[in-house]
């Protein structure tokens, strides 16, 4: 076998087609067998354009001038399938007479490949994207559930430690009424009314430094100087309470629905984890949670009671009026006060 066929056998095998063209008329003078079975064989007239019409050919030509070189990609039908070429011509001499060599591979299965990397990187991009997403929607949920501190300790050991804290000052509210005001409106109107209430109560608190930890129904449960303690607690509290009342009298000018709070206060220790396993949220109890708690329960509609745990207070910007000794369900009776804002000084003077 001659060296040109045996070269002829290995371009074959390796899905090679050749082709020669004279650089003038850009003519077919010599093809292999695989250039051929792709293609067709080019009769002597034939040139590069009546095979691939879409090739450029005045940006070949002036490529092999400068460069020597055009490289390019192709596709056609073959066989109900479509076909990628790479075609790289190369300018060569052949006794003064300027000849391309044109040199043809199949990268079909190479655009495949590439078309599949492709759309699982999008896919991979987008899972990533919707992960991302889910993700900042759970720390969202859980940040509403618990303080960012707490939440932090949880996403790196996946416990929490429960923690002593002292001193903090609790509130807790209610609303009279709540249950014949369930039993005689729309759910949708209740939810709906206690989200807007409830939101509301959010943004005062956080104003002053007073977290909401949880509400049950219609009590509402918030706390100050957890998980950083803050000096001036029982103020946040008291602030958060005289303005959630202020909120709830200018709100029932206008709504239909009247809603009258208690409110309890009260200062000391509690204990602050997260407690369950499948379905666990953040909560607090102890001392000062159950003496809010009781004295929110002698509290009348749309005022704050507390205790003598609550001290500190500015003068001139709360009043304190005994309510006498109470029995509140604590070891002993306690005196209990009833928390408001202080007059302004017009109205001092007015009195």
């Amino acid at each position: 076998m001659s060296i040109e066929a045996i070269n002829e056998q290995l371009l074959k095998a390796i899905g090679v087609g050749v082709a020669l063209l004279d650089f003038d008329r850009l003519r077919f003078g010599f093809h292999n067998d695989t250039f051929a079975e792709w293609f067709g064989a080019p009769d002597g007239e034939a040139g590069i354009s009546d095979l691939f019409p879409s090739l450029d050919t005045d940006a070949l030509r002036s490529a092999l001038d400068g460069a020597g070189r055009y490289t390019t990609e192709n596709s056609f039908k073959l066989r109900r399938r479509t076909m990628v070429i790479a075609m790289d011509f190369n300018l060569a001499q052949d006794d003064g007479q300027k000849i391309i060599v044109a040199v043809c591979q199949n990268i079909t299965r190479i655009k495949e490949l590439e078309s599949m990397i492709d759309s699982y990187s999008m896919m991979v991009e987008r899972n990533t994207r919707e992960l991302k997403r889910e993700k900042e929607q759970v720390e969202k949920l859980l940040l509403n559930m618990m303080p960012r501190s707490v939440y932090e300790e949880y996403k790196t050991f996946g416990v929490v430690t429960p923690r002593l804290y002292e001193p903090v000052s609790v509130l807790s509210l209610d609303f009279s009424g709540f249950s014949d005001l369930v039993a005689s409106t729309d759910p949708g109107v209740v939810v709906s009314e206690l989200n807007d209430i409830y939101s509301a109560f959010d943004r005062i608190g956080e104003q002053f430094g007073c977290d909401r930890i949880k509400t049950i129904g219609d009590a509402y449960i918030a706390v100050s100087g957890l998980p950083d303690a803050i000096p001036d607690h029982t103020s946040a509290v008291a602030n958060a309470a005289v303005r959630f009342i202020r909120y709830l009298s200018q709100r029932n000018e206008s709504h239909p629905i009247k809603w009258n709070c208690r409110i309890g206060l009260a200062s000391g220790s509690v204990i602050g984890s997260v407690v369950g396993v499948q379905k666990y949220i953040y909560d607090v109890f102890g001392p000062a949670v159950s003496a809010a708690q009781r004295l929110r329960a002698c509290a009348e509609d749309m005022t704050c009671v507390t205790d003598a745990s609550i001290t500190g207070l500015p003068e001139d910007r709360f009043l304190l009026s005994s309510r006498g000794i109470r029995d509140i369900g604590a070891p002993k009776p306690c005196e209990v006060f009833a928390l408001s804002d202080a007059p302004e000084p017009d109205q001092v003077r007015a009195l």
